[in-house]
C-alpha cells in the first residue's frame, strides 16, 4: 500500500466540523482482496487489538466492526478504525473516521480523527504498516510501535494543567490557538486575546515570578510581614552550610536556592555526614543553598487563584507500602504498573524512579532495594512530596482553617502571583498556625494542578475555571465578529468594502485577502493568503477588533477553515471554475466546498447568500445561523417569499440600495453614489456593495457609517488592486482586473460594453489548469466583445505547453466570428501589455486581464508617465 498524499485539518472542513487527517490511500493489489479472502486475518488483528471489538462501525453495535471484517471489507476502512483505536490505545480519544471511494480502483480517501496531530499521524502510519504485517508477514514489532507512539504523545500532548483550562476554556466556549508544540496557548481572539504557559498567564507579574524563584527573598518579604517561615541562610560551600546547620540546630532542611519540583532537596537532615551529602546534591543545581530550619509537619500545597483559595492538597513522598512477601524493587515495580502512574506529567500520577536519593533515604530507614518490609510498614523513597517525583496528593479542601487561608492569601498577594502555590508544612491543617508551629517553606509560581484535579485520594476540585473566570470574568467577550466571504467572484472586492466600510466606523480590521493580509489598513504580508493559516495569522493579532476573511476553496480543500465558526459567512456566487482539480468534479462538488463557510455561522449570526444563483440558494438548508439574501433584481422569487416570511434581504429597487428586515424597510443610498460602480454601469460591484452593506449592517454598523464607507471606496489599485483597476493614460483609458474565469470575463465585458469608445483592445489569458470547455468559452466571450485582440499567457502555464492556452483562446475567438488578422498572440505578459499600450489611440479602452497585477500596473505607469513626459517636451 502507498499514501499518495497526506492532509492534516486543524478545523472545521469538508469531513468534518473537527480536525481530521485524510489519507489518498492505493491499496493496489488488495483492491481484490477484502479481508474475508485472507486467511486469519481477522483473527490474527484482534488478537492484536482485542479492543476493535468496542468499534461498531456502519452496524451501530458493539462489534459491528468485527463483523464487518468477516464478511468482507476493503484494507483502506480496516487501515481508518485502528488508526483511531491506536491513539485511543495510547490515551487520546478519538472515534470519528471514514473511507471513501476516491474515484479510481484501489484508491481511497482515509479520514479520522485526531487529537495531537503528530500522534494521528503516526498512528496511520502504524495502521498501515499494521495491515502490511497481517497479509504479507513485513516485519512489525506491535508492543514497541505502540510504546513509541506513546512517548510520542507524551512529547507532544499538553501538560495536565494546560489541558485542565482548555478542557474549561472549551466549555465557555473560549477560542483556542495552539502558539507552540509545548504549552503556550492564546485564548480568544484578536484584542480580547488571553495567554497561558501552563499556569503562567497574561495577568502573571515577571518580579513576582523572580521573587519565587529566590526562596530566601521570598521568605524574607513573608517574615517582614508576620508570616511564619521557617529561619535559613543561603551559604555557598560546605563548611558554612556545616556553622549554619549547627546555628539553627538539627534537624535542618537543605535545598537549592532557585531549584523546582523538589530537585536537590533534603529535609530533616539530622548530622553533619548527612549535611555534607545533602548539600552536594543542592549544590549540583544552584551555586547558592539554604539551610533553614526543618519544620516538623505535613506537606501541604494551597493554591491561591486571582487571591483566593481554590484548592488545598496535603502532598505525601513517593512510598510503598510492605506486604512481607515483595522486595522494595519489587513494590515500585507494583506501584509503577498503576495506571495512573505515567511518565513525566502526561498522567494523574508519575511514576516512581529509584535513584540515588531514594538509596540513602532507605539506608536512613535501615533498608535496602533487597529488603522485604513487613506488612504495613511505610517505605518512603523521596524526601520531598513533589507529585513530579512520583508522590501522591490527598484532597483537604474541605479541612483547611480558616486562619490558614486568610494567611495563604496573603502569602499570594505580598509575592504578587496572580496564580500562586503555597507550601505550608504543619502537624494539623485544620488549625492556626500558631498552635501547630507551622510555617509556608516556599510560594511558587507556575503550580502545576494536577494534585488538585485528580487527588490520589479525595475530591478533584475545578481549579481551571477560577483561572478561566479571572481572563474573561462571565460576561466578557472572548470573540471578535469575524465576516467569512467565499465564492467564485466577487470576494476580493467584498471583502475590502467590508473592511472599508468598518474602518470609517472606527474599528480596527484584520483583512485577508489575495493580495494580502491588512491590519488596520496597513499591509504586513503580500501573497494570496486566502486561507487558514492567514484567517489565523489575523486572529492572532493582538490589535485586531473585526476580522473580515476572504476564503478561497484551495484552501479548504488543502487544510479546512482557520477559524471554529463566523458571525457572518456570505457566498457571492457560485460558477464553473477549477473543476476537473482536487477531487472537485461538477459544479455541486464545488458548492459543497464553498458551502463549509455558511455552515460553520453561528446560531445568532447569518448566511448572506445570492438570491440570484441557484445553486447558491439551495445551499441555505446548511446554514448554521438564520439566512439574509441579496438580489439586484427586486422581483427576484427567492427575494419575494424571503421579505413575505418576513426575511431579511437587501436588493436595488429604483437605483437605491435598501434593505428589507422584517417590516422595516431601510433606504442605505443610491447606487450612482458609489464610485465603485461607475455610476452603476459596473454591475458586478453593485451586487458586490450591497453584499457588503447587508454584511455591514447585519454586524451592528450604522447606516451612515455603511453610508459613508461606500462613498470613500474606490477601485483604484491602491484601494482594490486588480479589481475594475481605471486608468487615463493620455487620451486614452486603460482598465486592469484581475478575471481569469468564464463568470468574471463574462461580468468583466458587460462591464466594457457600457463605455462608448472607438477601440476595445482586449490583452487576456486563461490560467492553465482551467478544463479545454472553460478556456474556449474564455476564448468566444471575448470574441464578441473586442475589437482586437492580444493573447498572452499566465508565467506560470500550470502544465500546459507554451502557447497551447494561447492557441485554444485564439481558435474560439475565431469560432465565434471575430477575424483572425485581428488577434494577435504574445505570450509574454509585459510585452503583451507593452504592444497594447503602443496600440492606444484617443478615445481607446485597453482592457487588460493582468496575471502579475503589480507589474501591470507600474508598466501603465511608467507608460504614462513616459507620454506626459514627452508632451511637456
Amino acid at each position: 500500500m502507498k499514501v499518495l498524499e497526506t492532509r492534516v485539518f486543524r478545523g472545521p472542513n469538508i469531513y468534518s466540523l473537527k480536525p481530521v487527517i485524510r489519507l489518498l490511500l492505493d491499496i493496489e493489489e488488495l483492491e481484490e482482496r477484502p479481508s474475508n479472502t485472507i486467511e486469519g486475518f481477522t483473527d490474527r488483528l484482534i488478537e492484536m487489538i482485542p479492543t476493535l471489538y468496542e468499534h461498531r462501525c456502519s452496524e451501530g453495535v458493539p462489534g459491528g466492526f468485527i463483523s464487518r471484517l468477516r464478511s468482507g471489507t476493503w484494507m483502506g476502512h480496516i487501515v481508518e478504525h485502528i488508526a483511531l483505536e491506536l491513539q485511543c490505545l495510547v490515551g487520546t480519544h478519538v472515534g470519528y473516521g471514514k473511507c471513501r471511494s476516491a474515484g479510481k480502483p484501489g484508491l481511497y480517501n482515509v479520514i479520522y480523527s485526531y487529537v495531537e496531530e503528530k500522534v494521528g499521524l503516526q498512528a496511520g502510519q502504524m495502521a498501515i504498516q499494521l495491515v502490511e504485517h497481517l497479509v504479507y508477514g513485513k516485519e512489525f514489532n506491535y508492543e514497541q510501535q505502540l510504546r513509541e507512539l506513546s512517548r510520542t504523545l507524551e512529547r507532544c500532548a499538553y501538560g495536565p494543567s494546560t489541558q485542565a483550562m482548555i478542557d474549561k476554556a472549551k466549555e465557555r466556549d473560549i477560542p483556542v490557538l495552539r502558539l507552540n508544540d509545548r504549552n503556550l496557548v492564546q485564548l480568544g481572539h484578536g484584542v480580547y486575546q488571553k495567554r497561558i504557559q501552563a499556569t503562567v498567564t497574561s495577568f502573571t507579574n515577571l518580579i513576582a515570578v523572580d521573587i519565587a524563584c529566590d526562596k530566601e527573598l521570598t521568605k524574607k518579604l513573608l517574615d517582614d510581614v508576620g508570616i511564619p517561615v521557617p529561619k535559613g541562610e543561603v551559604v555557598e560551600d560546605v563548611e558554612a552550610a556545616l556553622e549554619a546547620a549547627r546555628t539553627l540546630g538539627y534537624p535542618v532542611v537543605v535545598k537549592p536556592l532557585d531549584g523546582n519540583h523538589g530537585k536537590g532537596v533534603a529535609i530533616n537532615v539530622q548530622d553533619d555526614e548527612t549535611l555534607r551529602r545533602a548539600f552536594e546534591a543542592a549544590y549540583q543545581y544552584s551555586r547558592e543553598v539554604i539551610v533553614e530550619r526543618y519544620i516538623k509537619g505535613r506537606d501541604h500545597r494551597i493554591l491561591v487563584i486571582n487571591g483566593e483559595v481554590v484548592a488545598v492538597a496535603e502532598r505525601v513522598p513517593a512510598h510503598v507500602v510492605g506486604d512481607g512477601r515483595h522486595t522494595v524493587k519489587e513494590l515500585v515495580e507494583i506501584a509503577n504498573r498503576d495506571p495512573r502512574r505515567g511518565e513525566g506529567h502526561e498522567k494523574p500520577l508519575t511514576k516512581i524512579v529509584i535513584n540515588a536519593e531514594s538509596e540513602r533515604l532507605l539506608e536512613e530507614q535501615g533498608l535496602t532495594l533487597n529488603s522485604v518490609p513487613k506488612e504495613g510498614q511505610v517505605v518512603y523513597l523521596k524526601y520531598t512530596a513533589n507529585i513530579s517525583t512520583g508522590g501522591t496528593a490527598i484532597d483537604r479542601t474541605d479541612e483547611v482553617h480558616y486562619s490558614v487561608v486568610e494567611m495563604a492569601k496573603r502569602a499570594a498577594r505580598v509575592i504578587g502571583l496572580d496564580v500562586a502555590g503555597i507550601d505550608l508544612i504543619t502537624t494539623d491543617i485544620t488549625r492556626p498556625v500558631e498552635e501547630t508551629g507551622g510555617a509556608i517553606c516556599e510560594v511558587n509560581a507556575a503550580p502545576g494542578f494536577r494534585m488538585h484535579v485528580h487527588p490520589t485520594e479525595g475530591k478533584p476540585r475545578d481549579v481551571a475555571t477560577p483561572v478561566l473566570e479571572m481572563l474573561f470574568p462571565p460576561g466578557t467577550p472572548s470573540r471578535i465578529p469575524i465576516v467569512a466571504v467565499t465564492g467564485t467572484n466577487g470576494k476580493t472586492t467584498t471583502v475590502r468594502m467590508v473592511a472599508h466600510i468598518l474602518k470609517m466606523a472606527g474599528k480596527k480590521v484584520g483583512l485577508s485577502t489575495t493580495d494580502g493580509i491588512y491590519i488596520d489598513g496597513k499591509k504586513i504580508l503580500t501573497g494570496d493568503l486566502t486561507g487558514p493559516w492567514s484567517a489565523q495569522m489575523v486572529l492572532r493579532d493582538p490589535t485586531v477588533e473585526f476580522a473580515v476573511l476572504e476564503t478561497a476553496r484551495g484552501g479548504i480543500l488543502r487544510a479546512g477553515l482557520g477559524f471554529d465558526r463566523c458571525n457572518i459567512g456570505v457566498i457571492t456566487n457560485i460558477s464553473e471554475d477549477h473543476l476537473g482539480s482536487g477531487g472537485i468534479e461538477t459544479l455541486e462538488d464545488l458548492a459543497h466546498v464553498k458551502s463549509l463557510v455558511i455552515e460553520v455561522v453561528d446560531p445568532k449570526g447569518y448566511a448572506i447568500l445570492n438570491a440570484e444563483d441557484p445553486t447558491v440558494v439551495k445551499l441555505a438548508e446548511r446554514s448554521g445561523g438564520q439566512v439574509a439574501y441579496f438580489a439586484l433584481n427586486p422581483e427576484n422569487e427567492t427575494i419575494k417569499k424571503h421579505r413575505a416570511a418576513q426575511g431579511t434581504v437587501i436588493t436595488v429597487v429604483d437605483n437605491v440600495i435598501k434593505i428589507f428586515q422584517g417590516t422595516y424597510e431601510i433606504p442605505v443610498m443610491n447606487v450612482n453614489s458609489i464610485p465603485a460602480t461607475f455610476n452603476g454601469r459596473a454591475t458586478v460591484n453593485v451586487a458586490n456593495a450591497i453584499t457588503a452593506v447587508l454584511a455591514a449592517y447585519l454586524s451592528g454598523v450604522k447606516i451612515d457609517d455603511i453610508r459613508a464607507g461606500l462613498k470613500t471606496f474606490s477601485t483604484n489599485f491602491n484601494s482594490a488592486p486588480g479589481r475594475l483597476n481605471l486608468e487615463t493614460v493620455g487620451d486614452f483609458h486603460v482598465l486592469l482586473d484581475y478575471a481569469h474565469n468564464i463568470a468574471a470575463y463574462e461580468s468583466l465585458c458587460k462591464f466594457a460594453a457600457n463605455f462608448k469608445v472607438d477601440r476595445k483592445i482586449g490583452v487576456i489569458a486563461a490560467p492553465g489548469d482551467r478544463r479545454d470547455i472553460d478556456i474556449e468559452r474564455i476564448g468566444q466571450v471575448v470574441g464578441k466583445t473586442f475589437s482586437y485582440l492580444i493573447i498572452k499567457e499566465d508565467d506560470n502555464r500550470r502544465g500546459r505547453a507554451i502557447g497551447e492556452v494561447a492557441a485554444k483562446l485564439k481558435a474560439a475567438a475565431v469560432s465565434v466570428g471575430m477575424p483572425e488578422e485581428k488577434i494577435e498572440v504574445i505570450v509574454d505578459e509585459p510585452a503583451a501589455v507593452d504592444a497594447a499600450l503602443k496600440m492606444g489611440r484617443k478615445d481607446d479602452l485597453i482592457l487588460i486581464t493582468c496575471d502579475n497585477i503589480k507589474r501591470c500596473f507600474e508598466q501603465v505607469v511608467r507608460f504614462r508617465d513616459a507620454k506626459q513626459s514627452a508632451l511637456v517636451v
